[in-house]
């Protein structure tokens, strides 16, 4: 079943953050949030997820408003992965992963034997298991990441939200958290996460929903959501998309650091080349055409 999200409106105190969002969300479906510093990527993730009270509109499952469900029917559908968690005890990552499984073991409960080979399902399920018997406060940034998709995982719920999971690591834990990604859907998983990365998106396909800086959320195919002339006005800057064909994919890059002026005369530079470029090849092909002609007379 998706969550279907209406009209949806949040506001801090008097700033209106969100205004009349309208999307679905799917199983064994990836759904990107891409938007601007400050435009409530973050918030909306915490709607979603229930920590938030909606100002307007409504968020609902099933037929069922999330208002209405339990914290413990919540848990149970939707887990969330925020940008950084430490926690208060010196957890063992499998002790830590564990602690995902805190919806069916409940509030007085002590984990039992299947919670733990839960827990290492997950572990094994990410190609972690190195870790598990480490301190989850001494393995690093990137591998921290993965343990708290495990422990969400070992909450077996429906979505799984991420706000900007790949913030704070090096290209190759970003890459191997978007595998990860890639992966949950296809066992099934609906998944959303944050990014300020364009290309990621183009990556990982599926949907895409862009915030703007007013709060306006615009949804569709990730294919079809990032485009170049919508997103140089979101970010500011100029964007281009191209496509690599040995890659059999489109991607998503900032054009230049240089100033306006400079790239629209690197623009004019280019196409002169190219005019000047195709000019000596028609020139090579009438001489080609006159030589052949001479040696046909000559004969």
């Amino acid at each position: 079943m998706s969550i279907e999200i209406s009209n949806l409106d949040f506001s801090y105190g008097t700033k209106q953050v969100l205004r009349n969002l309208n999307l679905s969300i799917n199983p064994a479906e990836t759904l990107t949030i891409l938007g601007p510093n400050g435009s409530g990527k973050t918030t909306f993730l915490s709607l979603v997820a229930g920590l938030l009270a909606p100002s307007g509109g409504s968020i609902v499952y099933d037929g069922k408003p999330f208002k209405a469900m339990s914290l413990r029917k919540m848990a149970q559908l939707v887990g969330y992965v925020p940008q950084i968690l430490m926690p208060a005890f010196d957890y063992s990552v499998l002790d830590y992963v564990v602690t995902g499984c805190a919806p069916q073991i409940g509030s007085l409960g002590r984990p039992r034997q299947k919670h733990y080979d839960t827990a290492l399902e997950a572990i094994q399920l990410l190609g972690i298991e190195h870790l598990t018997e480490k301190s989850y406060r001494q393995i690093s940034g990137g591998e921290r990441q993965q343990v708290s998709i495990a422990r969400v995982l070992a909450q077996s719920p429906t979505y799984i939200l991420m706000d900007e999971p790949t913030s704070h690591l090096d290209y190759g834990n970003q890459i191997r958290v978007l595998k990860t990604i890639k992966q949950l859907k296809e066992k099934g998983f609906g998944v959303v996460f944050t990014t300020h990365n364009p290309d990621q998106a183009l990556l990982i396909e599926g949907k895409t929903a862009i915030i703007d800086r007013q709060g306006n959320l615009v949804f569709g195919d990730s294919s079809e959501m990032i485009d170049e002339e919508y997103l140089s006005e979101l970010f500011g800057t100029q964007m281009r998309i191209a496509r690599i064909e040995k890659k059999g994919r489109k991607v998503c890059y900032a054009a230049s650091l240089n100033n306006e002026e400079t790239e629209e005369a690197e623009r004019v530079e280019e196409a002169e080349l190219a005019e000047e470029a195709e000019m000596a090849e028609e020139a090579e092909r009438v001489e080609e055409v006159e030589l052949v002609e001479e040696m046909g007379a000559d004969i």
